[in-house]
């Protein structure tokens, strides 16, 4: 992580990392606070209209001591699938209910680091990538996938040991 962000960019580039309050955003959040600090790491919080674990997210962001935002992304998806339906006269399928919101947060994650000098953060693992549990120009997208190398089993091994660590 360390070595990524020396090389592309400087001492105050941030990482912009997209927090749902599940293991994969925790877990590399948590990483990049250790690796940069808490004052270089942003979470951003983006429900559509109501999350369940909005309440972790919240958690994972003070626990870590990080910058946050949450930006409801719920009308957003309702005026783009209004509009694609007013204009086009298709259908929403399934597939699209699916994958416009995660598109819909990776642009959020990128305007975040545009706005900051930041970096987006993937938070795939590898179990997701090579299953093809992932949205093409969403959650697949990033700057850099910090869990990329890890399999699911091995992102709650770090989560576990990040517990027992000194910070």
């Amino acid at each position: 992580i360390r070595h990524y962000f020396a090389n592309n960019g400087n001492e105050n580039t941030k990482a912009i990392i997209g927090i749902s309050g599940g293991k994969d955003s925790t877990v590399a959040a948590a990483l990049l606070v250790r690796a940069l600090g808490q004052n270089r790491v942003i979470g951003v919080m983006m429900p559509q209209n109501h999350q369940d674990d909005l309440d972790d997210a919240y958690a994972v962001c003070e626990t870590l001591g990080i910058e946050h935002y949450v930006i409801n992304i719920g009308p957003t998806c309702d005026e783009l699938y209004k509009s694609f339906v007013c204009n086009t006269k298709l259908t929403l399928t399934p597939q699209i209910e699916t994958n416009a919101p995660s598109r819909i947060r990776m642009n959020l994650l990128y305007m975040v680091a545009a706005a900051v000098g930041g970096r987006v953060i993937n938070t795939g693992n590898a179990s997701e990538f090579y299953v093809g549990y992932t949205t093409k120009y969403g959650d697949l997208a990033g700057d850099y996938a910090v869990l990329r190398d890890y399999c699911v089993e091995e992102v709650y091994a770090i989560g576990d040991a990040l517990e027992e660590l000194p910070t």
